[in-house]
């Protein structure tokens, strides 16, 4: 199995901020919970995924906001690993920027939930009602929808 380290580095980023958002603290506030100093353009970046933390400064990050670390690192390998059952999940950014034809009723359903949702909220996983009313939309059989999209979604 191949990991996008890059795809595996944003979704931790966007766990750890969901956590910190959850608790109703801005990244100042998580900041005074640490042990050690971290400045807050830091923060910024590991939730971004633009920056890797050391496996001590992400437990560090965890006991502050009173998460087990294995339980971050789960929720982060569900998200990268595994579709849900009877899902497929999808990045309407991928879908955005396909060129199949077939596709465009899917691509200006996927514009308008990004622009909805914004850029961290690109992942959705859709059930099979609603994959067969985008494959119905898109003229294609359901069945040649999921193999479409599951390439997309290919490392």
């Amino acid at each position: 199995m191949l990991i996008d380290a890059e795809d595996y580095q944003r979704i931790l980023g966007d766990e750890l901020r969901k956590l910190r958002r959850q608790r109703g603290w801005t990244r100042k506030e998580l900041n005074q919970h640490l042990q050690s100093e971290i400045s807050l353009q830091t923060l910024a970046t590991y939730e971004l995924g633009t920056r890797q933390c050391s496996v001590v400064r992400l437990v560090e990050l965890c006991v502050a906001m009173d998460e087990l670390p294995q339980d971050l690192l789960a929720k982060v390998h569900r998200r990268v690993f595994i579709d849900e059952p009877g899902r497929v999940r999808v990045d309407l950014r991928k879908v955005i920027v396909d060129d199949q034809p077939e596709l465009g009723s899917l691509r200006r359903w996927a514009e308008g939930r990004l622009h909805q949702g914004g850029d961290a909220n690109h992942e959705v996983q859709l059930d099979l009602p609603a994959l067969d009313r985008m494959a119905e939309l898109c003229g294609i059989p359901t069945a040649d929808l999921i193999v479409r999209l599951r390439r997309l979604g290919a490392p």
